[in-house]
């Protein structure tokens, strides 16, 4: 296995997809990746597949599309249902929460201050139930078509590391992939607007607060200035830096996939602060751009816990459940 494991980054394992994707070491790459879920909950993909010239293509776009005038962006308006993550979101909009089920959790549980990011946030073109909001025709043209080719290409990815996945665990190479047809996934471009360092190192803003993802898996590209956080899964409050590692794609599994695997895999709470000596300027912590793709299974899928996953000493802990219902509940509380 030492061959398709190049190091880790602060304790995440960085693994070499590529002799999955060729086959020629597919075990050894599924057993490293989920060695690492099973620690940390992360894991650094090189050689992940998605070509380098969409990944820089496509944050040139986002960039783009932050940097038109406000009243341009909310041309593409995120609408007040928390349950539709589509469209414009402008700074201070989305207060991130955490395992939220009734109103009094809800209350307790917000973010003290909104999280100082905007998004643009889209999804499969033919969802019915959560239909795209693009910016008007002959505003900021090729900008959709760019979305959703990355939006393709990145659930070509996402089926792949659902097949190591299982191959790790011993199981149907295609168990999990079955229930991931990609029309439930979200893209979301974000921009981290430069901000005061030390309001940021005293958490008078937050970034992106302490949270776990709700879905499947999440796939992340981000670029070089750095920011992300992930709690010590031996410390609880204790946070530890998962800094940009060069042509990486990180992967974390979410809630749904630790309760589907009976929780082997690990759900790990993350947060986006001011990054790692960062270097200011005028006491300003610099602007930051990530793409996250968030994986969820189709909504009629019901969620029970995978075998091998248990046995009869070690029972299934959770009752089954669609993903609907679950989704449908986390989705809710972020607005």
């Amino acid at each position: 296995m030492s061959s398709v494991l190049l190091g880790d980054a602060h304790g995440i394992s960085v693994v070499d997809f590529k002799p999955f994707l060729d086959g020629s070491a597919k075990q050894d790459v599924a057993s490293a990746i989920l060695d690492s879920f099973k620690r940390v909950g992360f894991v650094y993909l090189i050689n992940h597949g998605i070509p380098e010239d969409k990944i820089k293509g496509m944050f040139e776009w986002s960039k783009r599309f932050f940097d038109q005038p406000m009243e341009v962006k909310q041309l593409a308006p995120h609408p007040p249902s928390g349950t539709h993550h589509r469209g414009y979101s402008a700074p201070g909009r989305e207060k991130v929460v955490q395992h939220l089920y009734d109103d009094k959790d809800i209350k307790d549980s917000r973010a003290k201050a909104p999280d100082v990011k905007e998004s643009f946030e889209c999804g499969w073109e033919e969802n019915v139930g959560s239909p795209n909001i693009w910016l008007p025709d002959g505003v900021l043209p090729g900008f959709k078509e760019a979305c959703m080719d990355f939006y393709s290409t990145c659930h070509e990815t996402e089926l792949e590391i659902l097949r190591a996945i299982t191959v790790g665990l011993g199981i149907s190479e295609d168990y999990l992939v079955k229930y991931h047809d990609g029309h439930e996934n979200q893209m979301r471009l974000l921009h981290y607007p430069s901000v005061p360092a030390e309001q940021l190192k005293d958490d008078k803003i937050v970034r992106i607060g302490a949270h776990s993802d709700f879905g499947s898996i999440t796939l992340l590209l981000q670029d070089d200035i750095g920011g992300l956080e992930i709690e010590d899964p031996n410390t609880p409050g204790e946070f530890n830096s998962a800094p940009p590692v060069e042509g990486a794609l990180i992967v974390n599994a979410a809630d749904l996939m630790m309760r589907w695997s009976n929780d082997v895999i690990r759900s790990t709470v993350h947060r986006v602060r001011a990054p790692l000596n960062a270097k200011t300027v005028n006491g300003m912590v610099p602007e930051r751009y990530s793409i996250p793709y968030f994986c969820s299974p189709e909504r009629t899928a019901v969620v029970e816990c995978l075998p091998g996953t248990y046995t009869a000493d070690k029972p299934p802990k959770y009752e089954p459940i669609s993903a609907l219902e679950y989704i449908m509940r986390r989705l809710a509380s972020n607005y």
